[in-house]
């Protein structure tokens, strides 16, 4: 069983940064990754972007391409996210979320395990 522990999140403005982190306890093997989604009301849940721990990837959607950045610290059993340039269309509800042996990354169904959710909210 793993669990997945996000921090980070927030309030800010249009072009402002903010960092989420997800921190995976358990049995973590080398095929586990760890992928972000986000869901805004009303929408449906998206990918965001993915790591693998055998450091494949990382793999982002296009809409963050170039603005978001997904790292992780294999020790700590930690994904970063590092957002930036953060657009009004960024606000959503933020969950890491994490399995062994995931082969479509942009998947949720691929996915076991998930965090608790962080909420993004960027002001125009």
């Amino acid at each position: 069983q793993v669990q997945l522990v996000e921090s980070g999140g927030g309030l800010v403005q249009a072009g402002g940064s903010l960092r989420l982190s997800c921190v995976a306890s358990g049995r973590i093997f080398r095929n586990f990754a760890m992928g972000w989604f986000r869901q805004a009301p009303g929408q449906e849940r998206e990918f965001v972007a993915g790591i693998r721990w055998s450091g494949d990837g990382p793999y982002y959607a296009d809409a963050v391409k170039g603005r978001f950045s997904i790292s992780r610290e294999i020790g700590r059993n930690t994904a970063n996210l590092q957002m930036n340039s953060l657009k009004p269309d960024d606000t959503a509800v933020y969950t890491c979320a994490g399995g062994h042996g995931i082969e479509a990354m942009d998947r949720p169904a691929q996915y076991y395990y998930w965090g608790q959710g962080s909420q993004v909210t960027v002001s125009s």
